[in-house]
C-alpha cells in the first residue's frame, strides 16, 4: 500500500476543506502535505484524522505543514471575566481560531489578561 493510499482520508479531507496551495508529494518513504486552511479548527480536523490513522505517530511517514490563513476583521480588548470561549461566542468564531490568530500574544489559552488587544478572525 502506498502512503498516498494509506492517508487518502487525510488528503481527501484537506481537499474537501478547500485547502489552498494543497501539495501532496511522496519522497523517500515520507508523504509531505502542505497547504493553508481557513481556521485552526480545520487544521485540528486534519491532525485528528492523522491521529486516527497513526494513533501513536510512530510511523513517522507523514510531514504536515498546514498553515492557518491570516484573516483579521476586528480587534477586541480583553476585559475582566473574559475567556476565549466567551469572546468567540460573541463574535461567532471558535476559541481555537482566536488563539491561533493571537499566538504572538497568548501562550496559554486559559490565561488571558485584561487590556490585551486580540485579533478576532473573520468567519
Amino acid at each position: 500500500m502506498s502512503l498516498q493510499d494509506k492517508y487518502r482520508e487525510l488528503t481527501d479531507m484537506a481537499s474537501q476543506l478547500g485547502t489552498t496551495d494543497l501539495q501532496v508529494r511522496e519522497q523517500d518513504n515520507v508523504l509531505y502535505i502542505d497547504g493553508t486552511v481557513k481556521s485552526a479548527s480545520e487544521k485540528e480536523k486534519l491532525w485528528n484524522i492523522y491521529g486516527e490513522i497513526d494513533p501513536d505517530y510512530r510511523s513517522a511517514d507523514v510531514v504536515m505543514n498546514i498553515e492557518v490563513e491570516e484573516r483579521v476583521s476586528k480587534e477586541y480588548t480583553v476585559e475582566v471575566g473574559d475567556s476565549l470561549s466567551k469572546i468567540g461566542k460573541a463574535y461567532g468564531v471558535s476559541w481555537q481560531d482566536i488563539f491561533e490568530a493571537n499566538k504572538d500574544i497568548i501562550s496559554n489559552p486559559d490565561l488571558i489578561q485584561p487590556g490585551w488587544k486580540l485579533k478576532i478572525p473573520t468567519v
